[in-house]
């Protein structure tokens, strides 16, 4: 599931981002890098799951920012989907920062 907390500024996504909803969740990132400029913060931790097609899509979301001038940072990966960015080595290209404290 994708919400937009603040068009073109924030994300949250949850559940799984695999090959059946990655069309979906390709379609809102597009539509908030769009529509904002600066960082766009996509919270993730409440996504259980992504495979090889979600993460080619969190790179080229990823892509798709910087050729706009802006930054997509995943905020408060969950300890298994930071492991699977780090053993594809993706955290080097993806941005990351733990949860907000308060």
């Amino acid at each position: 599931m994708v919400v937009s907390i603040a068009p073109g500024c924030e994300v949250i996504l949850t559940g799984r981002i695999d090959v059946h909803t990655v069309a979906e969740v390709r379609s809102a990132l597009h539509a908030a890098i769009d529509a904002g400029h600066g960082d766009l913060m996509v919270d993730v931790s409440g996504v259980e799951l992504v495979d090889a097609t979600g993460l080619g899509m969190l790179v080229g979301a990823h892509r798709r920012a910087v050729a706009r001038d802006r930054r997509m940072v995943l905020r408060d990966p969950s300890p298994r989907l930071a492991r699977i960015l780090r053993a594809t080595r993706l955290h080097r290209v993806l941005s990351m920062e733990p949860a907000r404290a308060g």
